[in-house]
């Protein structure tokens, strides 16, 4: 197995990042859940696009349209979720996912997980150990221990990484990237326009621009090669989600009008 070499931005000179709802520091819900894809496809079948923070609570909590069988694992799903997802209006990250979620189904699985990469550090300090595999090679739990606890610095007990290993497995299984229940094979995902302009945007508020942006993290952890992606991209800018001309050996990527919000920053 090798380890891939993914350079994720770090909360240095990371206000635009913090304003749109990435979040960083030594944190995160997958010390307790997964990506929760399921529970996050179900809550958004059921709400209007334009639902705000308090719909999503009353919808989890209230309502239960999640089926939940406990008032408190429905506050306590309600808050993950909230973690992970964002699940407010007023949140870019999250505009950006839930107008991705309606234009293109087949990638729900990827846009949801650029989302959780981008709210959850202990998912993002997972991906080198899923991203530097071979397609048809094995995540062994060593190498995932070992990759986190080289992200964490060894802030995190053995109990804790274990979880967070575990969890992550599970929500890297969730959007395609490892199949099993046990043993975990490695597979290449095939992503769609829709996580492909989720990941310029996440470059885009970094300060990238250009052909800098299809070799990000963000696209790295969508498994094609620029090309392939400078091909999905102009299938986004078909349906007016991003700008992007290519001439040459010119290539401009503008992926900020995909949430017009964002010139507010």
């Amino acid at each position: 197995m090798t380890s891939a070499k993914l350079k994720w931005p770090t909360s240095e000179n990371a206000d635009s990042q913090l304003r749109a709802g990435l979040r960083f520091g030594d944190k995160g819900t997958h010390t307790s859940r997964t990506m929760m894809l399921a529970e996050l496809s179900e809550l958004l079948a059921a709400m209007p696009a334009d639902a705000g923070r308090e719909d999503y609570a009353t919808a989890v909590v209230e309502e239960n349209v999640l089926g939940k069988q406990t008032v408190s694992n429905r506050r306590l799903t309600n808050q993950r979720l909230g973690e992970l997802y964002g699940l407010d209006s007023r949140i870019a990250v999250f505009r950006v996912l839930r107008r991705l979620w309606d234009f293109d189904e087949a990638g729900r699985p990827l846009i949801a997980l650029l989302c959780a990469l981008a709210r959850d550090p202990l998912l993002r300090a997972s991906a080198p150990a899923v991203v530097g595999l071979s397609p048809g090679s094995e995540l062994s739990r060593t190498a995932m221990l070992s990759t986190l606890t080289a992200a964490t610095e060894s802030r995190l007990n053995e109990s804790i990484l274990d979880k967070v290993a575990r969890n992550a497995g599970s929500s890297w299984t969730q959007s395609g990237h490892l199949e099993g229940r046990v043993r975990k094979i490695r597979q290449r995902v095939e992503p769609s326009f829709g996580p492909v302009a989720f990941a310029l945007w996440l470059g885009t508020i970094q300060g990238l621009a250009g052909e800098e942006l299809l070799k990000t993290p963000w696209a790295q952890v969508l498994d094609v090669s620029p090309a392939r992606l400078l091909d999905l991209a102009l299938r986004a800018k078909q349906l007016n989600l991003i700008h992007v001309v290519t001439g040459g050996s010119v290539v401009e990527i503008d992926a900020v009008m995909l949430d017009p919000a964002m010139e507010r920053f």
